[in-house]
C-alpha cells in the first residue's frame, strides 16, 4: 500500500502529485526545485548553487519527514535548464551526496522547468 509523504519544511507541489510516496520500504521523491518553502519564492536570483542547495535542502527535508536521510538515496535524477551549469551543480551536489557510496543518478539539459528553475533534482531512497 502507497502513503504519501507530507512535509511542511519543503514546499507544497505545484501540481497534483505528492512530495514523496512510500510504498513498502522504498521511498519516491518528486522533483524539488529550489522555492524556500515558507515564502514559495524561488532563493539564488539565478544563482545556480544556491539555487541547487535550497533543492537538496527541500529533498532533505522530505526524506526526513520519511524517517530516513540522504545515505539512503539510491537514485536521482538531476535536471537542468542549462547544461552549461552541469560542473557547478555537481560540486553542490557533492557536498549532499559525495561522502560513502553516492546514489546512482543520471542528469539531463530540459527545456523548461516549473518557476523559471535552473535545476530540479528527484530520488529514490530505501528505508531500512
Amino acid at each position: 500500500m502507497a502513503c504519501p509523504i507530507e512535509t511542511a519544511e519543503a514546499p507544497s507541489p505545484v501540481g497534483p502529485y505528492s512530495q514523496a510516496v512510500l510504498a513498502a520500504d522504498t521511498l519516491y521523491c518528486s522533483g524539488q526545485i529550489g522555492l524556500d518553502p515558507r515564502s514559495g519564492v524561488m532563493v539564488g536570483g539565478g544563482d545556480v548553487e544556491e539555487e541547487t542547495r535550497q533543492v537538496l535542502r527541500n529533498l532533505e527535508a522530505v526524506l526526513r519527514a520519511a524517517g530516513t536521510t540522504p545515505r539512503h538515496v539510491v537514485r536521482t535524477t538531476v535536471f537542468l535548464a542549462n547544461l552549461m551549469d552541469f560542473a557547478r551543480v555537481n560540486a553542490v551536489y557533492a557536498e549532499v551526496f559525495g561522502d560513502g557510496v553516492s546514489p546512482a543518478r543520471a542528469c539531463v539539459e530540459v527545456a523548461a522547468l516549473p518557476k523559471g528553475a535552473r535545476v530540479e533534482i528527484d530520488c529514490i531512497a530505501v528505508l531500512g
